[in-house]
């Protein structure tokens, strides 16, 4: 039976128009970091031709050696800048740092990585595998909820999550902005879009 890790953690469900506290468990993670527009930056493109290939050979190898089959899990990213209005009201994608995550099962270890690294290397067209790494991730509490529409929409939610709703509750902002992205923005209308929006949190 293929696992499908979305509906078995909770904090990969998230409501639209509704601002959720919640914690989320640490999970491990298929990770490369870059900086620049993702619209453009050759970075962006070149992490996102490499975190895929290692994530479906990953998927296969565990299908094929562990008789353990799983949905290979969508896209997500952390985000930060030096000026968080760059993400809001001075919105301006030149400036953010990301880092490309794919959450990959517990049951995936460091060899078998390398092993799925070694497979797509031989097939070339993976150009930053040497900067792709697997990690443990720990977020913790959190904010989020569901933003529906363009990426480029998502400034007024964000800022209404860091400035009214999150102070509200008695939080303070901790860690980096981290989205999921649940559309194929390839085969889906922007206005249409599924992106979870998480800010980590602690008491203020």
């Amino acid at each position: 039976m293929k696992v499908d890790f979305k509906n078995q953690i909770d904090s990969y469900t998230a409501a639209r128009g509704k601002f959720s506290v919640v914690t989320v468990p640490a999970m491990q993670f298929l990770m490369i970091d870059g900086h620049g527009d993702p619209n453009n930056a050759e970075a962006y493109q070149g992490a996102l031709t490499t975190i895929y290939p290692v994530a479906y050979a990953l998927k296969f190898l565990s299908k094929g050696e562990l008789g353990r089959d799983y949905a290979v899990m969508p896209l997500e990213a952390l985000w930060w800048s030096d000026d968080m209005a760059s993400f809001t009201t001075a919105r301006d994608k030149s400036r953010w740092d990301w880092t490309l995550m794919n959450l990959v099962p517990e049951w995936i270890t460091p060899e078998q990585f390398d092993q799925a690294r070694e497979t797509v290397a031989r097939k070339n067209g993976a150009p930053l595998l040497d900067a792709l790494r697997l990690e443990r991730f720990d977020e913790g509490l959190c904010v989020q909820t569901l933003h529906v529409g363009a990426y480029d929409d998502e400034g007024p939610v964000l800022e209404a999550m860091h400035n009214e709703f999150i102070p509200a509750q008695g939080l303070r902002m901790t860690g980096k902005h981290h989205e999921i992205y649940l559309s194929d923005p390839r085969r889906t209308p922007a206005e249409k879009l599924k992106t979870i929006l998480r800010q980590p949190v602690a008491p203020a």
